[in-house]
């Protein structure tokens, strides 16, 4: 069985907003101690747009920029960059480099962290250098890799940090990439630690929504997890969801699929206007996020809207 790609970027820009402090601490105790936390912490999306265009590469989901203040009184910004797949490692130091003079123009005391989500345990760029006629540069960041925790599995698995689960969480995904079964198994593993390990009801909740949200599943297993899930609740009389919260995944789990139904529209619309309405009524009855996702590629490719409906009558004839 097929398994959906994960969302790690989504996720992670997610938990950054709700649990900076406790990623600083987690992560970065150094640049944690540095902080102020009773002044709270303020979200700059919008100047991180100016910072990180569109590129190349992708937009960068998973880039924040975060406005804090020192224990001195002083104002000071942090870019955080979470990087997955490593798939242009060359071009990351560089990247990281660019973002965060673009970042020092505007805000001068600038600190640059990246957490390394991805596979390669040798893979750890931490520095960006150039030298030429005389003139150099060096730039240094401080870099955090999840795969490192694998060895503190068990400390991970008890602690009340709640990027601890989220980074078990990763792993897991990571682990049981492409085997669907697998990331079922690890999935339901992880919610019944999670249920255990002493969080508060609303941390619980928060938590249970990332690990949802990220390790994705076939429609048919996912439907699976959630009957298991609220049996397990009912047992154990301690509910991880209420019904008003099952309902609120429920309708998120549906804004996604019509999140998705609309990428693929707008692809079709921009490349062959007008579309039929039996493609589009079509596509409006597609309930699963993988199908979606592979005629949104296929959109995006297809020489043709005849070879695209060739594609959508084929895959709703399997369904």
């Amino acid at each position: 069985m097929n398994t959906p790609n994960a969302n790690y970027d989504q996720t992670w820009k997610e938990a950054l907003e709700d649990y900076l402090e406790p990623f600083m601490a987690f992560f970065f105790p150094e640049v944690h101690n540095l902080i102020d936390w009773s002044r709270g912490y303020e979200s700059l999306d919008k100047e991180l747009q100016q910072i990180t265009p569109t590129a190349t590469s992708g937009e960068r989901e998973a880039d924040k920029l975060f406005k804090v203040w020192q224990k001195n009184g002083e104002e000071a910004y942090i870019l955080i960059h979470i990087e997955v797949q490593s798939q242009e490692e060359s071009q990351f130091p560089e990247r990281m480099y660019i973002y965060h003079y673009r970042s020092f123009d505007i805000h001068k005391k600038v600190i640059s962290l990246a957490i390394l989500g991805d596979d390669r345990p040798s893979w750890r760029p931490n520095s960006y250098s150039y030298e030429l006629g005389g003139s150099s540069i060096r730039f240094e960041f401080p870099i955090a890799k999840l795969l490192d925790y694998e060895s503190q599995w068990e400390t991970l698995k008890t602690s009340l940090n709640p990027l601890a689960f989220l980074v078990m969480a990763h792993l897991k995904t990571q682990a049981s990439t492409g085997n669907a079964e697998e990331r079922e198994q690890y999935k339901w593993e992880l919610v019944q630690n999670l249920s255990e390990r002493g969080y508060t009801e609303k941390d619980i909740i928060k938590l249970f929504r990332l690990l949802d949200w990220m390790m994705t599943l076939p429609e048919s297993l996912q439907q699976s997890f959630d009957t298991k899930l609220k049996n397990y609740q009912e047992e154990r009389k301690m509910p991880i969801l209420s019904n008003i919260e099952r309902r609120a995944l429920e309708t998120g789990r549906q804004e996604g699929l019509k999140n998705g139904r609309d990428m693929v529209l707008a692809v079709l619309n921009k490349r062959f206007n007008p579309v039929p309405a039996e493609v589009i009524d079509r596509i409006n009855q597609i309930s699963d996020y993988e199908t979606l996702q592979q005629l949104l590629e296929r959109g995006m490719s297809i020489g043709s809207l005849a070879e695209f409906e060739e594609v959508l009558a084929s895959i709703m004839t399997d369904n």
